[in-house]
């Protein structure tokens, strides 16, 4: 039981910020397609896994107490990592000068910059996320829980189960966060909740090494 309440939070930091964008696109009316959901959920569900398998073979060369002690330091690390990077976005928004995180495919020419903002995964302004736009967007969400993937691994997860359940919750949480910008747009306070993913990670951490 106790396991499964910790899986309960990992899924949730893990996917909050999926709700953060897609009450986002609520907010502004955009349109999220539930194939969209689809593929950024399968996207999802793919990086946690290969992350895992990274974190179960590092475990190979660790003992149980070791392997599980480092799981708990990495989440707890990556919960940090959230909490800074929430304040930094915060005050970028003061001083005009918004980060920028940039991916280069040289091989086909295209330089896509990515804002910490999700507006800009509309590439087309169509005020629908549709096609590459989809993936794009994937890609993005499921970056930030690469780290927690190793150390779900790294604390005894099983992957093809940790993965495939943060698959869900990832596109159940932008089915929700989504309708919840359609309906409540007087709520977009919620939006200045998004460190509350790093608050759940390092509780994971501090829980699994108590």
């Amino acid at each position: 039981m106790a396991e499964i309440f910790t899986f309960l939070l990992l899924a949730i930091a893990v996917s909050l910020d999926s709700f953060m964008v897609a009450f986002t696109y609520g907010l502004r009316k955009m349109i999220l397609p539930i194939q969209s959901i689809l593929v950024i959920a399968l996207i999802s569900t793919v990086t946690f896994y290969m992350a895992m398998e990274i974190g179960r073979f590092m475990s190979t060369f660790l003992s149980f107490e070791i392997a599980e002690a480092v799981g708990a330091w990495l989440l707890i690390a990556v919960g940090v990592w959230v909490i800074i990077q929430f304040f930094k976005t915060d005050k970028s928004k003061h001083d005009g000068k918004p980060r920028i995180i940039k991916f280069e495919i040289k091989s086909l020419g295209i330089v896509i910059e990515i804002l910490k903002k999700p507006m800009v995964a509309d590439i087309d302004k169509s005020g629908k996320i549709t096609g590459i736009e989809a993936f794009l967007l994937g890609f993005a969400l499921s970056l930030d829980s690469f780290s927690a993937g190793i150390g779900a691994a790294l604390l005894g997860f099983t992957p093809m189960f940790a993965a495939g359940g943060i698959g869900l919750t990832t596109g159940l949480f932008l089915f929700l966060g989504l309708k919840s910008g359609y309906l409540l747009s007087y709520w977009s306070w919620l939006q200045r909740l998004s460190f509350l993913p790093g608050i759940i990670l390092i509780v994971i951490g501090i829980m699994k090494m108590i």
